[in-house]
């Protein structure tokens, strides 16, 4: 798959999975208009992280998106986010739950339609 990705997508590939390998860390936002490939990259991030035993967490606003990623998740449903957003408001995700130690041990986490949120 990664030899199908166009040279601009095969940058943003390598700048993440070296981000990841390094475990330096970081925080890359893809912008492109519907159909140049945002999801094709995705899947090819995912399978190649996941071929080498990494975590990687796929999320996405609305359950249509969620669908067309790899094990997609709705963000609400993955991170225990709130339906009702209120001042008080916080993510249910109580320490040593399988859910935070999921969280510890995620190399990458995909959000798909973020700007949305």
């Amino acid at each position: 798959m990664v030899n199908e990705l166009t040279d601009e997508q095969y940058h943003i590939f390598q700048t993440i999975i070296s981000a990841v390998q390094s475990n330096e860390g970081g925080f890359f936002f893809v912008y492109g208009y519907g159909g140049t490939g945002k999801t094709f990259l995705w899947s090819v991030l995912t399978s190649y992280l996941r071929g080498k035993g990494d975590i990687v967490i796929a999320v996405a606003l609305s359950g249509v998106a969620a669908t067309l990623l790899p094990f997609g998740r709705i963000a609400h449903s993955r991170f225990a986010i709130p339906l009702q957003i209120t001042e008080t408001s916080f993510c249910a995700v109580s320490q040593n739950s399988a859910l935070a130690n999921l969280l510890k041990c995620t190399k990458l986490i995909i959000w798909d339609e973020a700007p949305m949120v």
